[in-house]
């Protein structure tokens, strides 16, 4: 009876003590998150709530498993299985802690600076921050099971021994991820680029979606997903339009008659921009920036808040102008002159003019000839 009852009390007073602990731990989480608003420290933690217990389990069946006598001839397998589980669930409890920390720290300084770029720049760097440190407890943890085991304990000196050549093995074999993962790095404290940026990369407009250590993430605007590796950022060029601001200007361009109106544009533009919603009110204007033999070029400039209000502002403007033109001033559209053109004057080629030479000389001797042949009249 003994032996039956034993691990059943150890067992289920296990699972018991785990369920009350973090049933009460739960709820005083909960209080304290209703107690104070101004942090969502306490409702992050609550997301830890199964590693929590998954380590109170653990724990407490490591500790009183050699007590309940339970699956003797497997001991050592139960006892490695449970410290297995053990280390795996702390080290999700950790990150679960970090994760919640980190998290809280930057809804802090998101609530204190209104600076939308400062708080983009923040962002980036807690999401590689929380990336490296998941890297390193999961190597952690990873190493912790594997010391478990008697064979990689005994293989662990030599596994020191040749660290150095297998160091500089994996650094070879590694260069590109290396290089990458240092790219990530100074992207995120180097403030290059942050997520939620709107950049142009290869002739592709999109705004900056992810970020971890390896490869960046553009969406565009048609919702495709560019996925390329962070050390671009840090080797060629890219356009980073809401670098420092988000605040954009943009231009519209026409092509007109060169009857067009083009102060009555102006005034046109500033009712299109008021009856505007994307506009930002900062500044607008109507300028004829070149001119050809057939038509004039007239550039409008709008300001907008950011990319995707520019482009509204932009398409808007383009097409309410034209719209206006064509119904109160359709001359100024531009027009393919159809008249006839005026011919030039008659062309005489060289040996027509030569010709024209000989005849007149002939002409003027012939003159002469008569001239002399004429008899002469006198009195007398």
């Amino acid at each position: 009876m003994e032996n039956v009852l034993r691990p059943l009390i150890v067992l289920g007073g296990s699972v018991v003590l785990t369920l009350a602990i973090g049933w009460v731990t739960d709820q005083l989480l909960r209080k304290a998150d209703g107690r104070h608003h101004e942090t969502p420290l306490w409702g992050l933690l609550r997301r830890a709530r199964v590693p929590y217990q998954l380590v109170l389990c653990a724990a407490l069946l490591r500790g009183s498993y050699d007590q309940a006598d339970l699956l003797p001839q497997h001991r050592v397998g139960v006892g490695r299985t449970l410290t297995l589980v053990l280390i795996g669930s702390a080290a999700w409890l950790v990150i679960r802690i970090a994760a919640a920390v980190v998290e809280t720290s930057y809804s802090r300084y998101a609530r204190v600076h209104r600076d939308p770029a400062r708080v983009r720049r923040v962002r980036t760097q807690v999401e590689l921050i929380m990336r490296v440190v998941s890297a390193i407890v999961g190597v952690v943890a990873v190493a912790a099971m594997l010391l478990t085991f008697p064979a990689m304990r005994a293989a662990g000196a030599s596994l020191l021994a040749s660290a150095g050549i297998l160091g500089i093995v994996a650094g070879v074999a590694a260069q590109s991820t290396l290089s990458n993962m240092f790219a990530g790095l100074q992207i995120a404290f180097g403030d290059m680029v942050r997520l939620g940026d709107t950049v142009v990369v290869d002739g592709e407009w999109g705004t900056v979606e992810e970020i971890t250590l390896t490869f960046l993430t553009v969406r565009t605007w048609d919702e495709r997903r560019i996925t390329m590796p962070v050390s671009y950022f840090t080797s060629k060029p890219f356009e980073n339009w809401s670098r420092g601001s988000t605040q954009m200007t943009g231009i519209v361009y026409w092509h007109l008659d060169h009857s067009a109106p083009v102060e009555a544009m102006r005034e046109q533009l500033r009712d299109i921009l008021r009856s505007c919603p994307a506009w930002d009110g900062r500044d607008y204007g109507v300028a004829v920036t070149d001119s050809t033999p057939n038509t004039i070029q007239v550039r409008a400039l709008v300001t907008a808040k950011d990319a995707d209000d520019i482009w509204t502002v932009r398409v808007t403007v383009r097409e309410r102008m034209i719209t206006w033109l064509s119904e109160h001033h359709p001359y100024a559209l531009p027009r393919v002159n159809t008249a006839d053109a005026a011919l030039p004057p008659p062309r005489t080629s060289p040996d027509g003019i030569l010709r024209a030479a000989r005849d007149g000389a002939a002409r003027d001797g012939a003159a002469v000839r008569r001239a002399h042949e004429t008899p002469r009249t006198g009195r007398g």
